[in-house]
């Protein structure tokens, strides 16, 4: 069954509450959290993806949905910002453990 419009915007609306929550997650180093929320938003976009193309919105609809993508891609960044750092420093230590596993076997140590 196709969404409404006003479905489809509510699911893009129901998402920027999430991603507002993956911020908050994202910024009390809450991990686990994030993780969890990224579930949602991605049960999210399976049920858009299921809508197929719908039909296109126009007027208010338009203008919501607009505004709701622009808003998730705002707090995407600032995701990013807060995880980057995080990742590197994880990617650090995963290659200093590989390292070290293979000092062991070469050397015995």
């Amino acid at each position: 069954m196709t969404m409404s419009g006003q479905e489809v915007v509510s699911v893009y609306e129901t998402m920027v509450g999430i991603t507002d929550r993956m911020l908050d997650a994202a910024t009390a180093s809450e991990w686990d959290r994030l993780a969890e929320l990224e579930q949602e938003c991605a049960a999210c976009v399976r049920r858009l993806k299921a809508d197929g193309d719908g039909q296109p919105l126009a007027g208010q609809e338009r203008q919501r949905k607009v505004a709701a993508i622009r808003r998730m891609l705002d707090t995407d960044r600032q995701i990013r910002d807060l995880t980057q750092p995080w990742m590197a420093h994880l990617s650090a230590m995963i290659g200093n453990t590989a390292t070290e596993r293979r000092v062991v076997r070469a050397y015995g140590v």
